[in-house]
C-alpha cells in the first residue's frame, strides 16, 4: 500500500500589523539572504518595493516601445495616404503637411501606449489567474482590507521550512503559517 504524498508547500506566510512592520521584516528577511518572497497589503505602501528589492523594468520598456511603434504607424500611415497612395493638392499646401499629422499620430501614440500599459500588466502579472496557492493562507482574506503579510516561497534557495518559520515568528509576526499549494 502506498502512503499519500504530502501537500508540497507553496511557502510560510506572515501576518503583521501594520505597514512599517511588513517593511522592516521584508528588509530583514532580504538582509538574511531571502530572494523569492512576496507582500501582500490593502493598499501602496511607500518602500516596501525597496524593501523587497522588486525590480521589474519589463513593463515601461514595453510601454515605452508600443508608443513609439504607434507615433510611427500613425504617422506613416498619413505619410502613405497623402503623399504616396492618394496624393491630392488641397489649397497649394505640401503633401507632406506634418503639422496636421501632429493629432491622429500623438493619439496612435497614446492609444498603443495604454493598451501596452493594460494587456501587459495583466499579461506580467499572469492573469486570468482564478485560483492562487496564497489563497490558501488563513486569513488572507484579510489582504484586501486591513492585514499585512509577506510570504517567503518555497522555491528560494535559503527555504528550509523549520528555519523559515522560527526566522518569521522572531519578526513578531502576528501568525505564521505554512500555505498548501
Amino acid at each position: 500500500m502506498m502512503k499519500p504524498e504530502e501537500p508540497k508547500i507553496y511557502g510560510i506566510i506572515a501576518e503583521f500589523d501594520d505597514p512599517d512592520a511588513l517593511i522592516a521584516a521584508a528588509g530583514r528577511a532580504r538582509e538574511d539572504g531571502y530572494r523569492n518572497m512576496d507582500a501582500y497589503t490593502p493598499f501602496p505602501v511607500h518602500g516596501l518595493a525597496e524593501a523587497l528589492d522588486f525590480k521589474d523594468n519589463r513593463l515601461p520598456w514595453m510601454i515605452f516601445l508600443a508608443g513609439i511603434a504607434g507615433a510611427f504607424g500613425g504617422f506613416g500611415l498619413q505619410y502613405f495616404v497623402s503623399v504616396i497612395d492618394y496624393p491630392l493638392n488641397v489649397g497649394g499646401r505640401p503633401l507632406n503637411s506634418w503639422p496636421l499629422f501632429i493629432p491622429v499620430t500623438f493619439e496612435c501614440t497614446i492609444l498603443l501606449a495604454a493598451a501596452t500599459a493594460v494587456f501587459g500588466m495583466l499579461f506580467l502579472n499572469g492573469f486570468p489567474r482564478p485560483h492562487h496557492p496564497i489563497f490558501n493562507a488563513p486569513n488572507f482574506e484579510r489582504a484586501s482590507q486591513d492585514g499585512f503579510f509577506l510570504c517567503i516561497e518555497a522555491d528560494d534557495p535559503q527555504f528550509d521550512p523549520r528555519r523559515t518559520r522560527l526566522f518569521l515568528e522572531r519578526l513578531d509576526a502576528r501568525s505564521v503559517n505554512e500555505v498548501e499549494r
